[in-house]
């Protein structure tokens, strides 16, 4: 039986599937979808990724993802900024934002503490949020990391390092599932676990 390949499509498919949580179908559905845009609409396409690529960076406060040098959160005058929420990536700044009950600032890690993964505290945004708080003026840290043994480990190794600063360190009530992860949760059990959060 012959083998049916056209290199650049087979190239655009695996391309595809290197991004989570698309399989092989999905990806093909994808590079035929590509393929099927007219010439102006695949350079848009391709100018929104080089875009996204070279304008977004780090905010220098918080380390969510920005194309200025604050995100619009830290640059606000209206949040709180002595209470932080840590989270684990910038799409779990976008749950806990969804639930229009939290009004103060973020941090974002970019991961958790993870040793199996090879993954220790020195390649997470730790000395950020320290120097944040070394400069004064935070009075509660939330700890937002997912509900996982790893986001659990992540949680108390900060909650460590704050305590002794006078820092009140809470940590989300679990309303969300064990196991699961923050962008996943609904509204409703994101707004009901900022609520409940405890102290650790």
């Amino acid at each position: 039986m012959a083998q049916y390949n056209v290199a650049p499509l087979e190239n655009l498919v695996e391309q595809f599937e290197k991004m989570p949580g698309i399989g092989h179908k999905t990806a093909q559905r994808l590079a035929y979808y590509v393929l099927n845009l007219s010439k102006t609409e695949a350079e848009q396409l391709a100018a929104a990724v080089m875009d996204a690529h070279t304008k977004i960076h780090y905010c220098s406060r918080c380390c969510n993802l920005t194309d200025k040098e604050l995100c619009p959160i830290c640059a606000s005058d209206s949040r709180d900024h002595s209470v932080i929420c840590v989270v684990e990536t910038p799409r779990d700044v976008t749950a806990v934002e969804n639930t229009r009950e939290y009004s103060g600032t973020y941090h974002v890690l970019h991961g958790s503490i993870s040793p199996l993964n090879g993954i220790s505290p020195e390649e997470l945004t730790v000395k950020e949020l320290l120097a944040r708080i070394a400069q004064g003026g935070v009075n509660e840290v939330i700890m937002a990391t997912n509900p996982t043994v790893e986001g659990d480990a992540t949680a108390l190794y900060l909650s460590g390092l704050l305590k002794p600063m006078g820092i009140k360190v809470t940590r989300l009530a679990y309303g969300i599932p064990v196991g699961g992860d923050l962008e996943y949760a609904d509204e409703y059990t994101l707004a009901k676990a900022l609520e409940g959060r405890n102290e650790i």
